[in-house]
């Protein structure tokens, strides 16, 4: 009996040996893999949730134009995917102008800020007044109007973006008026986006919102090329202003019939040639426009500073004058107006103007987006 039962017993004992040195082996961790305390999921069907990033690949953007003179330290980066430092000026022949040695230090100091909250920033070129004086139009159109000069701009603004760490460029030109602006813009919007799309940076555009304030009907005095907009990244709406549409009136800043009216014409241009309505950001105004015309715009910080209240209304009395704007009721609708529409997300001009704390515009925002984000995002899983 003895000797039958031998060779089963040393088969045994060489499966059970086996065993327990691959179990040894198993839980050993390899040469330069870490030892994990986080417990394994029970089952092969369950998942252990993660905690999710607060700017994901996928997200929609938060884009705030910020002007040079700003303070880089009172910006809020957390909230912003995207900061457009605003602006390069284009001389005539090319070239590009920045505020002084001031604007300079603020953008260097917005890179350093920015990189530590994930946050891109881009440079705009453009505006609506020039540093040398007047408008930008003449600058700017002289600056892609020929081979030569338009050129040598791409080139200055390319080498920028390389020297200071830029994550891209936003062109600003207000605004082309006839078919050769249209093909001068379109032309400078492909060589940039030829030099920027290889390194990886982004091509954004600001765009007048080609909608009438009060008839609701197309603009026609602004002209673009429509088949352009396949260069960018990012197409901002700027989606304010209004007032300015027909006899002076500071209720169509920016009211959210108009802003409907806005999305509705781009995304059914875009639609029409094809291109993804992610493309599109809608802007609102982080300023209230008075009644009276000789009166100052105000900042949404000043509007709501020490007055809480008034972030629950659009329009407020100050000192005898009536102001406009879009308080929070009215810029969540926006937002979800263009997460509805399938927007990539909401533009603020500008960051430099918003409150502080639990009433900043760029904060309510951004939770918005982030809500719609993580709906979606738990969805998949």
């Amino acid at each position: 009996m003895r000797k039958r039962f031998l060779p089963i017993l040393i088969i045994m004992l060489t499966f059970i040996g086996g065993f327990l040195s691959g179990s040894l082996f198993a839980n050993k961790p390899h040469n330069n893999e870490k030892v994990s305390s986080t417990p394994a999921s029970l089952s092969a069907k369950s998942s252990i949730l993660k905690k999710v990033p607060e700017k994901r690949q996928d997200s929609k953007v938060l884009i705030g134009y910020v002007q040079d003179f700003r303070n880089p330290a009172e910006i809020d980066y957390k909230s912003l995917t995207h900061v457009i430092f605003s602006f390069a000026h284009p001389t005539a022949d090319g070239r590009i102008l920045l505020n002084g040695d001031q604007a300079i230090k603020n953008l260097r100091a917005i890179v350093d800020n920015a990189r530590k909250h994930e946050t891109k920033v881009i440079l705009a070129i453009g505006g609506w007044y020039h540093i040398n004086g007047g408008e930008s139009y003449d600058y700017f159109k002289a600056a892609i109007s020929t081979p030569a000069s338009r050129k040598k701009l791409v080139h200055e603004l390319v080498s920028i973006a390389e020297r200071e760490n830029l994550d891209g460029i936003d062109i600003d030109f207000e605004h082309p008026r006839s078919a050769d602006d249209a093909q001068f813009l379109a032309e400078f919007s492909k060589e940039m986006s030829e030099q920027l799309q290889p390194m990886g940076k982004e091509l954004s555009i600001a765009v007048n919102a080609k909608v009438h304030s009060v008839t609701g009907t197309e603009i026609h005095s602004v002209v673009f090329e429509p088949a352009m907009f396949g260069y960018f990244d990012h197409v901002n709406l700027m989606a304010y202003d209004g007032q300015w549409d027909g006899e002076y009136n500071a209720a169509n800043l920016s009211p959210f019939s108009y802003s409907a009216n806005i999305v509705n014409y781009w995304t059914s241009l875009f639609d029409s040639h094809g291109f993804s309505r992610e493309k599109l950001v809608l802007g609102v105004p982080l300023y209230a426009q008075p009644e009276d015309p000789s009166a100052k715009q105000i900042s949404y910080e000043a509007l709501l500073d020490h007055i809480l209240e008034n972030a629950g209304k659009d329009q407020v009395n100050i000192n005898g004058t009536t102001y406009h704007y879009n308080g929070h009721s009215t810029l969540k609708k926006k937002t979800d107006l263009a997460l509805s529409e399938q927007l990539g997300g909401m533009m603020l001009w500008e960051a430099g103007l918003d409150a502080q704390g639990n009433q900043s515009a760029a904060k309510l925002i951004a939770n918005e987006l982030v809500e719609h984000q993580d709906a979606r995002y738990f969805t998949r899983k």
